[in-house]
């Protein structure tokens, strides 16, 4: 039986270093970074003092007094960056059913920045041991709920289908499309907005990860400070932001004449039930997942022409990675570039899987390979191509994405270019 195949038609992002896809892209392919000293707040206590920050005005991208008002950060985010995927995608969806339009949508930590700002108001700054609830917004439940992002985003586009929140630690913005993914194919909606968002930079997220050294303490250059792959490498640096698409099944998109950037050909994900923070270096949980979206996308390993790596700037990950892609590629592995754009972006926990969907469908539309920025002194047990510095121009039909979180989540996708699928 013939499958339906899923394309993305729309693409939407809010990163650090600018809003919108072309900003987006632009600080890839130029190999900038938009990481900088922490701004929300003041970091002085905290060992890690860096952060990928977006610069966003809620209110200049559309959002109406009365949303502003109602949504935490992550859910502004993905409000405006599912409005703007279904524009990008030129797909009129009053002319679909409303049931059949579905909803995905990714997040590690849900409404962080709100819930960590409301316990501030209602203890009085920490000075209560029982909270004040007069002082708390109406909508607090909403920041305790993370399944009201998707409500959220279902109602800003008109969704009445399936409206999922998926949270796999950071892996959640690639499950949350592969989730969606699977919808277009059994036939459960003809049309779904699938992505991802999280804005953790708070005190309670800094506090968290400082407590087990995952981020960096290197605050002197901070548009040094995420360096995956490098030998000097000492942690990752937290960001934040979103990243949505408009999936939809091939025949449909080509009848109604939709640009397609990319078709998701394959997807798995797996887990290491070894140890909530720690990695295996042999890297076998992610090169299985990485095996399976390979085999789903009826794809052989010598076919992928770019990786785009987890890459968080943690030495186990990389080791980690790097020994999943040798298991999977083989000798292949060594000529295929590989990148990690947490390095300009940051780690932005459940968003970034999606925003490294768009990277690498992006990566297919310009024929361009973003580079790992900071990358100066390679890490002899890193030793595949991780295109240092500058970006690289060539021919990219087949993307290998990745994402590993804590808690043992190792997910791949898979992604083929338009001159693949449609001829």
């Amino acid at each position: 039986m013939n499958r339906r195949r899923v394309v993305i038609t729309g693409i939407e992002v809010i990163a650090p270093g600018g809003v919108g896809r072309e900003k987006f892209w632009a600080l890839l392919s130029e190999g900038r970074t938009a990481t900088r000293g922490i701004t929300f707040f003041d970091p002085a206590q905290f060992r890690s003092r860096v952060a990928a920050e977006v610069d966003f005005d809620p209110y200049a991208h559309g959002l109406a007094p009365q949303e502003v008002r109602r949504l935490d950060r992550a859910a502004q985010f993905a409000v405006v960056a599912s409005r703007g995927a279904v524009a990008d995608s030129g797909i009129d969806l009053e002319g679909y059913d409303p049931h059949r339009i579905g909803v995905t949508v990714g997040s590690a930590v849900g409404a962080t920045m709100g819930l960590d700002e409301e316990y501030r108001v209602v203890s009085d700054g920490g000075r209560l041991d029982l909270v004040d609830h007069a002082y708390a917004v109406p909508h607090l439940y909403d920041y305790m709920v993370p399944s009201s992002f998707a409500s959220e985003v279902a109602w800003a586009v008109g969704a009445e289908g399936p409206s999922t929140v998926v949270s796999t630690g950071c892996t959640s913005g690639i499950d949350s499309v592969g989730y969606a993914v699977e919808l277009v194919r059994e036939g459960t909606a003809d049309v779904v907005i699938a992505g991802s968002s999280d804005a953790p930079i708070s005190p309670i997220t800094m506090a968290c990860f400082d407590a087990i050294k995952a981020t960096t303490p290197r605050f002197d250059e901070p548009g040094r400070a995420s360096r995956p792959f490098d030998s000097t490498r000492n942690g990752f640096v937290l960001g934040e932001g979103t990243a949505f698409f408009v999936l939809e099944e091939l025949e449909s998109a080509k009848k109604r004449g939709a640009h397609i950037y990319a078709e998701i050909a394959g997807y798995a994900t797996r887990s290491n039930a070894y140890h909530m923070t720690g990695l295996r270096p042999d890297g076998v949980e992610m090169s299985e997942a990485i095996n399976l979206a390979l085999a789903e996308a009826r794809m052989n390993p010598e076919a992928v022409d770019y990786i785009n790596a987890h890459g968080s700037g943690t030495k186990q990950n990389d080791r980690h990675e790097t020994a999943a892609f040798k298991r999977s590629l083989g000798d292949h592995a060594y000529r295929t570039p590989v990148s990690s754009i947490k390095s300009m972006v940051g780690h932005s926990l459940g968003a970034i899987g999606s925003i490294e969907i768009a990277a690498s469908a992006l990566a297919m539309e310009y024929d361009v390979v973003p580079p790992t920025a900071n990358l100066t002194t390679p890490d002899p047990e890193c030793d595949l191509d991780y295109v240092p510095v500058t970006a690289r121009d060539q021919p990219v039909d087949a993307v290998l994405t990745v994402g590993s979180g804590f808690g043992g989540f190792q997910s791949a996708m898979v992604l083929a270019s338009p001159e693949r699928i449609l001829v």
